[in-house]
């Protein structure tokens, strides 16, 4: 089935219009002016502009000289009621925007250019290409959902995560940024070249280690005019690759002013991955992977951000798969790094609260090896905690901070508790269908014992398949929970855990001060 490309273009001016306020009219023209496609808002004359087109012809052909590609240029005019902005699309055909006398050329223009790649994609598409017709949100909000890293990623990976993430790719003209996108996304290498306008943007969603990954992939022009607009595409990235040619020195030299430019743009912290590409290419090849990590390690070591390298084929698809796995994994590991953070805040500012009201707050730790228990030592990570003096006995550990907060570490033979607000069990079940018969008495002990108000929370550590159901019924604790007023949590914990600590640690803080 052959492409109808003037539904395309009807779509995707409808889409444009329906995002830019300001525009009137879009008109795609040839050098003599004969309209090839258009949409218009008002009473736009579309011929008049079309004329406008060929008369300016001439002067886009100028400044298209001056750029180094050669094969577009851009100008605008004001006229008595409107403005209208021209950009060639190839040596003979020019997209032509009418916007409102007062509206802003550099409001629109990154639009425009974005316009520009995709006017380009459709006069050029062929039977199964993938042209996506919607129109970004320039002024892109970071989105990313915390869920749950290959084979040498697999360490703190967990499956079962949904992630959404917006993705730039970056680097010199001609090293393959569009080629590794359609190679990942559609499965095919073209090897006619195009250059990408001004910017092409699509998604794409895979699976990675039982994880849905998202990418809302933007994939920009290198051209050095288009360094203003950047900074507008590269608002909300959380990952990005920046692309060089294992053929070509130029573009390895030009990683560093790549890698200066994203750091000069980006809001926050993203993940990174340097993609050396044409790797098929060996007997061409000017950049040794030694040279190439070398660097790596060097803007590493000098922004103190793990950065990753890889080496490509576009051509041959070796590796593409890989280099997407990689950066989705720093974004999932750099999520829940944030994710971490963010708890890390919220459970010192429940401290805090509570020291308010009250002299001290104290918390007991019981684990079967008071030495090495997580949850407290994932307390003690939190900065701002303040200063604290240490007590060490053969059977438990003592932390007073100067700010009235007691942390607590014992066994399970040797607790002591009775003044404790809460207490945090952590039972390791992870060879275990089934819980310990001490374990129920454990906690009954200490419901027997706890003030009133006190908060216990129980993390149960166990392996891949359990049934959790049947695991916490084997608990008998409610008769004697009745007669008590206390607050009762039981969880399960996978064996990557420390997310889940900080949640369930901001649950006892946070019950602790309501009660």
């Amino acid at each position: 089935m052959s492409i109808n490309k003037n539904i395309l273009f009807s779509e995707l001016f409808k889409n444009f219009l329906e995002i830019n306020k300001d525009a009137e009219a879009i008109i795609v023209s040839d050098q003599d002016g004969l309209i090839i496609s258009g949409e218009r808002r008002k009473d736009v004359d579309m011929e008049l502009v079309s004329i406008m087109t060929a008369v300016v012809n001439p002067v886009i052909e100028r400044f298209r000289n001056e750029f180094s590609f050669k094969k577009f240029g851009t100008a605008n005019f004001d006229t008595e009621h409107n403005r209208i902005l021209f950009i060639s699309i190839t040596e003979n055909i020019t997209l032509s925007l009418v916007i409102e006398n007062l509206g802003s050329i550099d409001k629109i223009a990154p639009y425009a250019y974005f316009l520009a790649e995709k006017v380009a994609q459709i006069l050029l598409a062929s039977e199964g290409d993938l042209i996506e017709l919607s129109i970004p949100n320039f002024e892109y909000k970071t989105e990313g959902y915390y869920g749950r890293d290959s084979p040498s990623y697999q360490i703190g990976l967990e499956s079962g995560g949904t992630y959404r993430f917006k993705f730039i790719i970056i680097g010199d003209h001609e090293v393959g940024k569009t080629s590794i996108l359609r190679r990942f996304v559609e499965g095919r290498f073209l090897a006619d070249y195009r250059t990408t306008i001004g910017l092409n943007v699509l998604s794409h969603n895979f699976e990675f280690f039982g994880n849905e990954i998202s990418l809302f992939v933007w994939d920009i022009g290198a051209q050095q005019y288009f360094k203003r607009y950047r900074k507008v595409y590269y608002k909300g990235a959380q990952a990005a690759f920046i692309v060089f040619d294992l053929t070509n020195k130029d573009s390895y030299y030009n990683l560093i002013n790549w890698f200066n430019e994203l750091n000069e743009f980006r809001e926050h912290e993203i993940s990174v991955v340097i993609v050396g590409n044409k790797q098929d290419l060996e007997q061409e090849r000017e950049i040794e992977s030694e040279e190439a990590v070398t660097l790596v390690e060097m803007l590493s070591e000098k922004y103190k951000k793990k950065i990753s390298y890889i080496e490509t084929s576009a051509l041959t698809g070796e590796n593409i798969e890989e280099a997407f796995g990689i950066v989705a994994y720093h974004f999932i590991m750099l999520s829940k790094e944030s994710e971490e953070n963010n708890l890390k805040s919220v459970i010192l500012r429940e401290i805090n609260s509570i020291l308010e009201s009250k002299n001290d707050l104290s918390i007991a730790f019981i684990s079967e090896d008071h030495v090495n228990n997580p949850g407290l030592m994932l307390l003690k990570e939190i900065k701002d905690l303040g200063p604290f003096s240490k007590k060490d006995k053969k059977d438990r550990e003592i932390y007073k901070f100067s700010n009235g907060l007691i942390l607590e570490s014992y066994n399970f033979i040797s607790m002591k508790v009775s003044d404790s607000d809460g207490v945090f069990v952590i039972f390791d079940a992870k060879k275990k269908d089934s819980i310990d018969l001490h374990w129920n008495d454990i906690i009954l002990k200490l419901i027997e014992t706890l003030k009133d108000n006190a908060v216990i929370l129980i993390g149960i550590i166990t392996k891949e398949k359990v049934n959790w159901s049947k695991m916490i019924g084997e608990f008998d604790l409610y008769t004697k929970l009745e007669e008590r007023q206390i607050s009762y949590f039981i969880f399960n914990l996978s064996s990557e855990f420390r997310l889940e600590l900080y949640e369930q640690l901001n649950v006892m803080f946070s019950t602790i001060k309501n009660l």
